[in-house]
């Protein structure tokens, strides 16, 4: 099985979201305009970590209740308006369809983030499975090992573009593959994409495909 981290890694949805998010804190009358770099350097993270970063300057309870109220508005408007796919991703993920290899994705996300993706960009067919962070409460880590349960793998690989993103395969007993082209570094990866369309041979050099 092939994990899939998401932002970074299949897209970059930093400005939809940006654009998301100031609509909520515009209508709440907040003095406050987050950009898409905001996001993206925050990309990994789970949405509470986030809130602490981007509205630390309101009370716990406040920052999380507005991340709540971005975070639902966020879906909806992803959905409709989706997000920038890396170069090659579609068509990657279609040879690798085609070759019978079983796909998830598994984020530390809001619920509702990854259907979102799927929808936005007609990509339902090419997953078996996913999990986010807000529907299990569970790290990334955690995650990954549900994911392989669930659906009977016992061997994966995870893709991702962060050290986190690594340290959570490490966790979770599965090596990482660095996309190098997203919006961090990895130490010591198990292989590199340079460009999405990297990963069937960076999969047959590892002995998952």
């Amino acid at each position: 099985m092939v994990i899939f981290d998401l932002d970074g890694t299949l897209w970059d949805s930093g400005d939809s979201v940006g654009e998301s998010w100031n609509i909520v804190i515009q209508r709440a009358g907040y003095d406050l305009t987050v950009t898409a770099d905001d996001l993206r350097r925050n990309m990994g993270k789970t949405m509470n970590e986030i809130a602490d970063d981007l509205f630390g300057f309101l009370p716990e309870e406040e920052r999380y209740a507005l991340a709540r109220r971005c975070e639902v508005f966020e879906n909806a408007y992803i959905t409709e308006h989706g997000g920038r796919l890396f170069e090659g991703v579609r068509e990657t993920l279609k040879e690798l369809y085609d070759a019978g290899v079983k796909m998830s994705i598994v984020s530390n996300c809001q619920e509702g983030y990854i259907p979102a993706f799927l929808t936005s960009m007609d990509m339902h067919r090419y997953f078996i499975d996913y999990e986010e962070w807000g529907r299990s409460g569970l790290l990334k880590a955690d995650n990954i090992r549900l994911v392989m349960e669930r659906n009977g793998a016992e061997k994966a690989v995870y893709v991702g573009d962060i050290q986190k993103d690594a340290d959570a395969s490490a966790k979770a007993g599965v090596p990482c593959i660095w996309a190098a082209y997203g919006f961090g570094h990895i130490d010591k990866p198990a292989g590199v994409l340079n460009e999405f369309g990297d990963l069937p041979q960076v999969l047959k050099d590892l002995g998952y495909l």
